[in-house]
């Protein structure tokens, strides 16, 4: 019975299309995708030199020659078919380094394709794998066994391997990647005891259509803009990468002007900008040899991961890309300039989780720019990014165990000469990381929403401590409470303030509540409804940090505030006599308002004379006292009071 070739027709179409789409898809960047190349590409002309020896086959006695030459390629593409695969699962599961350790390991791969290839050499001389008889039939050689023991070696090897590694698969992509060895193992014994049948080729197409489906897939793996991996895979490879042990450095390339940029220049323009940037990193990538995996992570963050064997050229690509990115930009006649920070990461010897890497690419924009190529080893404060790493589980572990804590910073009224209110202040103790800065843990807060309950706690405990009998001995008039831009924006803000001071029945000018410049500066109706509500109430309010930001004096005017403070950086005016001349006229303004001016920062007594001299209303600082607990501020005062 002739051989039936209609599953070597279908399965060429199959591997035909899959290397025309990953041509088309860009997939043909990197080591995964070059090994996917090569086993379609090894698959095809398996099927092809098959079609073509069947084809021979029919033509009965001639051709011998050339039947040898096809029989053997075909042979010998279909045998290392299953250790193109092989080489591509190690490539999925990032773990080349591990096979260049191990001798032993590489030797057992390669000696039963190497002992294949030699036989199939040399069976047009001894004849051991197959051979023509006298009419031109194809008969197989003693040897041919070994061909299906070897592949039969692959596919254990590859599936002993897949388990291995099964935690860096999800399910899906898992399945995938193993869905290949049971096709081919059914197909070759179905071929080996039917040979009419050719049946393999189409079962390995199918696996390996499945693998282009669920895992070679570019919406999940390359950027439109750029043409480089995305964020998404760099989070993945970078964690195989960890999880396998495996040594790398990356050059860090953040555009720190990316945001300014961007508005300057509309999204066709910036995504042309990003594009040429990452043809660049390519054209620096291959011309210095330097064989990385090229990642755009977004809003003009690049990535060069390298590994082990390209170590000693990472320095110099740095360089070169760091020298390259100063130079003027050209783009549609406009000559931009970009400010770059480029900074190499040596992992896991700097950094060993996908966490902590990424935080810190994120917070490298708010290094200082020196126009150098840093080290991550230079700049990486260990202790501070584990707890932005934990801060989620700080956070919620604060507020279940009650970890915060308020504390009171005294303000002196300068015509009263006394302590007439204070500032409370909310601080963070962790009993793993221990007290924690509120510039850390406050802008955490409001990023994971949090804010929201550490705000009601805070206030909750400030008017607890009003309603004492303790805080009436103390003669302070009232305490400032800081609400933060998201506490700004809440619907029921009013609503939740006016309620707790119900609650402990003390009346609304016992507390004054702070703002920062940075919410002044937003106009949406819900913050402006919330601050005329509590106004109206008889709650006052303070603007704090003045003067640094972009203070907008018509919004200013607007609010209804009771209180400036000036912040700390007007105490340097020593420094620059210009800032004497502007902190003047703005106590001033700020006067003529009718609004109180508090001093923040106040470190001496040369400092509080100035402000005392200047008309300021009151001073806040270390020269009177920190921050103090509850007690210590109670005992404080009354100290002040005995003195008086």
């Amino acid at each position: 019975m002739g051989k039936i070739i209609y599953f070597d027709y279908a399965a060429l179409i199959v591997l035909s299309m899959l290397i025309i789409s990953t041509f088309v898809r860009g997939m043909t960047k990197g080591r995964r995708n070059r090994c996917f190349l090569l086993l379609l590409f090894t698959s095809a002309l398996s099927v092809l030199t098959d079609i073509v020896t069947v084809g021979l086959d029919r033509t009965g006695v001639g051709y011998e020659t050339t039947k040898y030459i096809f029989n053997t390629l075909y042979l010998f593409f279909h045998g290392i078919t299953t250790p193109v695969y092989i080489a591509y699962l190690v490539a999925q599961t990032d773990t080349w380094h591990r096979m260049n350790r191990s001798l032993a390991l590489r030797l057992a791969l390669s000696l039963p394709i190497l002992l294949i290839s030699a036989l199939l050499f040399l069976n047009p001389f001894c004849h051991v794998m197959f051979y023509l008889d006298e009419n031109g039939v194809y008969i197989r050689g003693p040897f041919f066994l070994l061909l299906y023991l070897v592949a039969g070696f692959y596919i254990v090897f590859g599936t002993v391997y897949l388990f291995r590694y099964r935690s860096l698969f999800s399910t899906g992509r898992f399945l995938s990647m193993l869905l290949i060895f049971p096709l081919g193992l059914i197909a070759a014994v179905i071929q080996f005891f039917f040979p009419q049948y050719i049946i393999e080729m189409f079962m390995n197409s199918v696996g390996i259509l499945f693998i282009s489906m669920l895992i070679q897939r570019p919406e999940e793996i390359i950027d439109i803009v750029t043409g480089l991996k995305k964020h998404s895979a760099y989070v993945t490879d970078i964690r195989q990468t960890f999880t396998n042990g495996k040594p790398i450095e990356i050059i860090m390339v953040n555009i720190a002007n990316y945001r300014s940029l961007s508005d300057m220049l509309g999204y066709d323009n910036l995504s042309e900008m990003l594009h040429k940037i990452a043809v660049q990193l390519e054209s620096l990538n291959r011309s210095r040899g330097l064989e990385g995996e090229l990642y755009y992570l977004g809003l003009g963050k690049f990535r060069i991961v390298v590994s082990e064997k390209y170590f000693p050229l990472v320095r110099g690509t740095a360089e070169i890309i760091n020298t390259e990115l100063k130079k003027e930009f050209s783009l549609k006649k406009m000559e931009l300039n970009l400010v770059s920070h480029v900074c190499i990461a040596r992992c896991p010897e700097d950094i060993d989780n996908v966490d902590s890497l990424l935080f810190f690419g994120d917070c490298l924009n708010e290094e200082a720019y020196t126009g150098e190529v840093r080290y991550v080893s230079d700049l990486y404060n260990k202790e501070y990014y584990d707890v932005m790493k934990d801060m989620d589980g700080i956070l919620e572990r604060a507020l279940s165990d009650r970890r915060f804590s308020v504390y009171y910073q005294p303000i002196y009224s300068i015509s009263e000469k006394r302590f007439h209110s204070a500032e409370a202040l909310l601080r963070l103790y962790d009993e793993k990381y221990g007290f924690i800065s509120p510039e850390l843990f406050i802008p955490a807060a409001e990023k994971n929403g949090t804010i929201h309950k550490i705000g009601a706690y805070v206030l909750e405990e400030v008017c607890r401590f009003i309603a004492s009998e303790e805080f009436q001995t103390l003669k302070i008039d009232y305490i400032e409470i800081n609400l933060s831009v998201a506490q700004c924006m809440q619907n029921n803000l009013s609503s939740e303030v006016l309620g707790v001071l119900r609650k402990y029945k003390i009346m609304p000018d016992q507390i004054n509540l702070e703002i920062t410049e940075t919410a002044a500066s937003y106009s949406q109706n819900t913050m402006i409804e919330n601050l005329n509500a509590l106004n109206a109430a008889g709650i006052s309010f303070s603007l704090d940090d003045f003067g640094t930001g972009y203070s907008n004096m018509r919004r200013i005017a607007s609010l209804p505030l009771y209180i400036v403070k000036l912040d700390k950086s007007f105490t340097r005016m020593d420094e620059n006599p210009k800032l004497l001349v502007i902190l003047e006229n703005t106590i001033r303004m700020i006067k003529e308002m009718n609004m109180k001016i508090v001093v923040e920062g106040i470190e001496s007594e040369d400092a509080a004379r100035q402000f005392s001299n200047l008309q300021c209303d009151y001073i806040q600082g270390y020269y009177y006292s920190k921050p103090l607990p509850k007690e210590e501020f109670i005992s404080f005062i009354n100290q002040s009071l005995a003195t008086v």
